[in-house]
């Protein structure tokens, strides 16, 4: 389809810089049958618009801190470089000494072109170095990481690296987004973006939901590069999906399988786990997946038949965006078009610390139709 049929207009000003005093305390706009006016609610009113026996399925993804701001070794040029994807592992040899490594794939900017074998030097003490060895096609560096302090890779990000905050997040990152920008039940590096619906459920709201008789699972997509790069083709259809890895537990394949047996509704909370859950479906059982990880650049758009997700409960995307479409081909596009106007016209913040909509557009028949 037409990325023309997916825009909207929105001021700067409706763009959320900042999440909600409390993680829990967003606004809802609710999306049910199509003959039903849209509700205003909040997000804490959750557990009493699942039906008890309700899955809820998560994205426990969690956010490396990705950006990374040095200089290079020669010239002290000021460097920042964007980690986007772990290629795997390798050994640098420094000196006299080798030193493990990590290899990425990763965005770079400096005042001139980053080129292999132009060495990065991050933090004041130097306690992380990169290396460029090579150059994608699509202009992304393979870069190697290492530490001469012999410190953990992990744990030279979480103290040098930033909060790879959106860009129209119009401010520098600080101590707060190291909390917000990351969900409560996030357990597996890798990710370069949050899933940002799951940023509204705090652990009390959680409680609430079991309490409430719903069923919660999980699954880890690492929201990748894709998440950032804007649709430049007129068509869809044209569009290069960047892939993104994804793993289904067997337990959740489980849970899934129990709650086609009581005919509960399968909510996915965001569009990543939208695609995870739709890439894994098995073909030959209908509303089921297979437990299992692999990559997916499963795009989604109108016309699409939905396979396991009943309901979704999803933030507000960017007008003319393939997460945009993936939401519009679930919940109808003209109908999310007019639910985008209603949130626009009652004051809902947008974006990735914005409100949130919950589309209850499907039953939970084991799979069905897109719009």
């Amino acid at each position: 389809m037409r990325r023309e049929l997916f825009e909207y207009e929105l001021t700067l000003d409706r763009i959320a810089s900042r999440p909600t005093a409390e993680r829990d305390g967003g606004r809802l706009l609710v999306l049910s049958g199509e003959a039903e006016p849209f509700e205003h609610l909040a997000v804490r009113d959750l557990p009493r618009l699942l039906p008890p026996g309700a899955l809820l399925v998560v994205n426990d993804t969690r956010v490396v801190p990705a950006r990374l701001l040095g200089q290079k070794r020669d010239s002290g040029g000021r460097v920042e470089i964007f980690l986007v994807r772990s290629i795997g592992s390798a050994t640098v040899e420094h000196g006299s000494s080798t030193f493990a490594a990590e290899r990425w794939r990763a965005l770079g900017r400096s005042s001139k072109p980053l080129r292999p074998g132009a060495a990065v030097v991050f933090g004041s003490d130097g306690a992380l170095e990169a290396r460029i060895v090579g150059r994608q096609a699509d202009d992304l560096l393979d870069v190697e990481l290492w530490s001469p302090a012999r410190m953990p890779i992990a744990d030279a990000l979480e103290k040098l690296g930033h909060v790879p905050l959106p860009p129209y997040v119009r401010r520098e990152d600080d101590a707060d987004d190291r909390a917000r920008y990351q969900t409560v039940f996030a357990r597996v590096p890798g990710a370069v973006a949050a899933p940002t619906a799951g940023l509204h459920l705090s652990e009390t709201l959680l409680e609430r939901l079991r309490e409430a008789g719903v069923e919660l699972a999980s699954v880890t997509l690492h929201v990748g590069l894709g998440t950032f790069q804007p649709v430049t083709a007129e068509d869809l259809d044209e569009h290069s999906m960047h892939a993104e890895t994804f793993d289904v537990p067997e337990a959740t394949a489980l849970a899934i399988e129990r709650a086609r047996t009581r005919r509960a509704p399968v909510v996915a909370v965001g569009t990543t786990v939208v695609r995870a859950l739709e890439a894994a479906a098995d073909a030959a059982r209908p509303g089921r997946v297979r437990g299992g990880g692999g990559e997916t650049r499963l795009l989604i758009q109108p016309g699409y038949r939905f396979r396991v997700v009943d309901q979704l409960m999803t933030n507000f995307h960017l007008p003319g965006s393939t997460l945009l479409a993936l939401v519009a081909a679930f919940g109808g596009r003209e109908r999310v078009l007019a639910a985008y106007q209603a949130a626009i016209a009652e004051g809902y913040r947008f974006y990735s610390y914005g409100d949130a909509m919950l589309l209850r557009t499907r039953d939970p028949s084991g799979g069905s139709e897109g719009k």
